[in-house]
């Protein structure tokens, strides 16, 4: 996984813990919403990355490199 990648899913998780934790506190229920929804959306872009590192890794491990 490319460090950019990373770093924009970490981010993306870390605005939707934020925003989880104002709407709950405020009791804004539209943005906890969001907030989960962002965090879940960068959890499967996680997990993309992942499988094309292990799609990439695999590849290179039957071709001997």
């Amino acid at each position: 996984m490319g460090t950019r990648d990373k770093a924009s899913n970490k981010a993306q998780d870390l605005k939707g813990k934020v925003k989880e934790t104002v709407g709950s506190a405020t009791g804004n229920e539209d943005l906890r919403t969001k907030g989960k929804t962002d965090q879940t959306k960068a959890a499967l872009k996680d997990v993309g990355e992942k499988a094309k590192d292990a799609g990439s890794n695999l590849k290179d491990a039957l071709k001997g490199d």
